[in-house]
């Protein structure tokens, strides 16, 4: 039986793309972060942008980017960014000696894996309940200050500590500082080539010498943008700062809460201004972080 000839001229169906189907449906998988992103993130920071320039009759101003210049607006800005460095400088030095201890230090295989999940865990626990289990632990009552106090007749608020005080804070801040430090640099740690420290013990150099000229200098742009990062981070806190001092220390998210929601300081768009400026103080801080981690990275795959 001959085969029948297919006809020519007659256009041929074209057939549909798999790939670019399963692309199409893909996207799917991400619309409600997209949708989370544009109703929790996008919307409310445009918001703010936009009320830090307008009065309340809704007209353009500049006068509440002016009203930040206030003495005691400035100021708890400054409080805020010491807050922040000190929080932020311990945080990078005590979690990068836990990470080199349970990266390089040769300690058991089976100790890094705890640590890496109390970071995880650790390095989200803020708000009221950190703030409770601080006062609960050194608060003037609290059990270690207690146990200080009648079992070795130390009382450390009679040598002027006080969880309420810029040292109290950025010790509550270090909870979640140090945990974070951990996870972003134990990476960068684990990328040191083993053939790096072989070559500069060949070349006659020591372990001191090793880490300050090949070491660190690998490390520095990681380290720094770590530490950038959890000055963001730091910077941007406030339920914790509010649920441990109250009014008692005003840093800039605790005056903003009272210009936003307080009877007598209640100044809506002066509330945006602020919120405006520490938006910029952390896009600055998370800029210098992605590019310092670019750099990091580079370095590390060379």
């Amino acid at each position: 039986m001959s085969a029948i000839a297919e006809p020519t001229g007659v256009a041929k169906t074209p057939t549909s793309n798999p790939s670019k189907s399963r692309r199409s449906m893909a996207w799917l998988g991400i619309l409600p972060f997209l949708i989370f992103a544009l109703l929790f993130l996008i919307l409310p920071t445009l918001n703010i942008v936009v009320g830090a320039f307008q009065n309340p009759a809704g007209e353009f101003t500049f006068e509440n980017i002016q009203k930040l210049l206030q003495p005691s607006i400035l100021a708890s800005y400054w409080i805020s960014i010491k807050i922040s460095v000190a929080s932020a400088f311990l945080g990078c030095l005590i979690g990068f000696a836990i990470a080199a201890a349970i990266v390089l230090g040769g300690l058991p295989a089976w100790v890094r894996s705890p640590i890496m999940t109390f970071s995880g865990v650790a390095s989200n626990f803020a708000g009221v309940p950190l703030a409770f289990a601080f006062l609960a632990t050194l608060g003037r009552l609290g059990l270690v200050t207690v146990l200080l106090r009648e079992g070795f007749g130390i009382n450390i608020y009679a040598y002027g500590f006080n969880i309420l005080s810029f040292w109290g804070l950025t010790l509550t801040y270090l909870f979640f500082q140090i945990p974070l430090m951990i996870l972003i640099i134990t990476p960068a740690l684990d990328g040191l080539k083993r053939e790096w420290r072989e070559a500069a013990a060949i070349l006659g150099a020591n372990g001191f010498q090793y880490w300050s000229m090949v070491a660190l200098p690998i490390l520095w742009p990681a380290l720094l943008g770590t530490f950038a990062l959890l000055f963001a981070n730091a910077f941007g806190a406030v339920a914790t700062a509010y649920a441990l001092t109250g009014s008692s220390l005003s840093i800039v998210p605790i005056v903003l809460f009272a210009q936003i929601r307080g009877d007598v300081l209640q100044d809506p768009h002066l509330g945006y201004a602020l919120a405006f400026g520490m938006i910029v103080v952390t896009i600055i801080a998370n800029t210098l972080y992605l590019w310092m981690r670019a750099r990091s990275e580079r370095w590390v795959k060379s």
